[in-house]
């Protein structure tokens, strides 16, 4: 097997962006940060349905409502509960492609949002683990809503799941060594 291993550049230790989506329908989130992991251990962790929960703000009173233990694979559906604004609502998403280390793909089959589209990428990296999240969405109500509730919402959580993820995977003293290409 040919592993190559990407240089993290000091400055990738989290970003968060929403644009309008390539395919002109809706917008793209894209989200990346550095994790001072091993590729397997940090995909192993997102490919645990139950680590939602704790990557998610309290806020949002989400919780995933599928019995464990809930078998990630191309197909799997997994139902969750959640309140947005004080409205309780239902998601349900299905994991349309996973390819262990390397991304796994959910996509909303209903729920809150018109089109939910969200890539898991996970990339070797010297000292750790690059992860990006690319989201294409669409809201009801389009660029007015997006303005006023998805944006500023969808920012305020992926910004707390950075958090979350920097507690669950703090660096070490050889990975801060690493980053500062040591």
């Amino acid at each position: 097997m040919n592993l190559q291993v990407k240089q993290a550049p000091p400055e990738v230790q989290s970003s968060i962006r929403i644009v309008g989506s390539p395919s002109g329908r809706g917008f793209r989130l894209e989200s990346s940060q550095f994790l001072p992991n091993l590729r397997d251990r940090v995909f192993e962790f997102f490919s645990n349905a139950s680590n939602l929960q704790t990557l998610t703000p309290a806020w949002l009173h989400f919780s995933v409502i599928t019995p464990p233990p809930i078998h990630i694979a191309a197909g799997t559906l997994i139902d969750y509960r959640l309140r947005v604004h004080g409205v309780p609502l239902r998601w349900q998403s299905r994991i349309s492609v996973r390819e262990p280390p390397l991304r796994f793909v959910d996509e909303q089959t209903r729920g809150p949002f018109r089109r939910w589209h969200h890539e898991h990428l996970f990339e070797a990296a010297e000292g750790g683990t690059l992860c990006h999240d690319i989201v294409d969405y669409a809201v009801y109500g389009g660029s007015l809503i997006n303005a006023l509730f998805g944006r500023p919402d969808l920012f305020k959580i992926f910004a707390f799941r950075q958090s979350k993820l920097r507690e669950l995977f703090p660096e070490t003293g050889a990975s801060k060594l690493r980053l500062n290409g040591v």
